[in-house]
């Protein structure tokens, strides 16, 4: 039976989101093909993430090592090159992250493998691979058949899918392979983690998220954009105007240009859904925009919009947030 593997991707003890998106990717590709879903990991300690991945996938594929306890790229490359050898997947998914885009390309070239990057879909079509990538900032999607290989591997986008575990839960089997490691990679090393500084925060990782555009109009106004945020339990973030001038740092910022979120509320105060902007919240569960013009692009992809001046509404939401708490206590 053919195989699809998908690289699972963990960082500090937690396996990441994009994992997760992958296999409900995968397995679909499965269903529809009739193939073996496996998910791969690698590190040190990592029988609850088996646990875990086996309500995704039929089948795990465990390699456990102490030298395996943070990513490297040179391991990862050696141990899944022989891997990727000995079961001949037909699909082979990483995550187009930090770790997918410096390993990809280098296990592709190992494999003399075709390879896809950033990829928003993918396909078979017959015994060829089918993938979907966004250009020119995400104005064209564009369809690309791979040539015809044993197996295919692609990267795929963060939060293009939305990961779903199969009812029943898959409850896969564990396989643990014996690590092929020898010796210590000293081409790469890993040194430390670098978290943000002192009052910076990840907004990737928030469940809530206020994100604020150049409808805002003056800095003077951020004030009241902040106590917003911190009324309603959110992040404040924010689209490229407002980085650019300086009245946010960088890590605020959402698009493809900055980062990719997926929180359960997005609330979008005087932005107007420029498709950069877009790319980079458009997979939040749900969407509520605030814009005085009627023909804001960002209404297209909300759930909710109010066409109004964000100023007539701020601070009405925020004694009303103020007004239902008071209730509950």
């Amino acid at each position: 039976m053919a195989k699809i593997f998908v690289l699972a991707e963990h960082r500090q003890g937690i396996i990441r989101d994009i994992t997760f998106e992958m296999l409900t990717k995968a397995r679909e590709l499965a269903e529809k093909t009739n193939a073996e879903l496996c998910a791969v990991i690698l590190g040190k300690g990592i029988a609850e993430h088996a646990k875990a991945l086996a309500e995704y996938a039929k089948t795990v594929i465990t390699i456990d090592d102490p030298k395996l306890e943070n990513f490297n790229s040179e391991a990862y490359k050696k141990i899944l090159t022989k891997l990727i050898a000995e079961h001949k997947p037909s699909l082979v998914m990483l995550g187009h992250t930090s770790y997918g885009v410096e390993l990809a390309p280098r296990l592709a070239t190992a494999l003399n493998t075709p390879l896809a990057t950033d990829c928003i879909d993918i396909a078979f079509e017959g015994d060829t691979l089918a993938v979907t990538r966004q250009m020119y900032g995400g104005k064209v999607n564009v369809k690309a058949t791979l040539r015809k290989a044993e197996t295919y591997m692609v990267t795929v986008r963060q939060a293009t899918f939305t990961p779903k575990k199969p009812e029943p839960p898959a409850n896969g089997q564990i396989i643990t392979v014996p690590s092929p490691l020898t010796e210590e990679i000293t081409e790469k090393r890993f040194l430390q983690y670098v978290l943000p500084p002192p009052g910076g925060v990840d907004i990737t990782a928030a469940e809530k998220l206020v994100g604020i555009g150049r409808g805002i109009k003056d800095q003077a106004n951020m004030p009241l954009m902040e106590d917003l945020a911190k009324t309603l339990g959110a992040v404040l973030a924010c689209s490229r105007p407002i980085v650019d001038k300086g009245w946010l740092p960088n890590d605020r910022q959402v698009g493809s240009s900055g980062k990719t979120v997926k929180p359960k509320l997005y609330l979008a105060l005087g932005i107007s859904g420029a498709f950069q902007h877009v790319l980079g919240m458009k997979s939040s569960d749900l969407i509520i925009a605030v814009n005085k013009d009627p023909k804001a692009p960002i209404f297209s992809f909300a759930d909710y919009g109010v066409v109004e001046d964000l100023f007539k509404i701020v601070p009405s939401l925020k004694n009303k947030i103020n007004e239902v708490k008071a209730q509950k206590t």
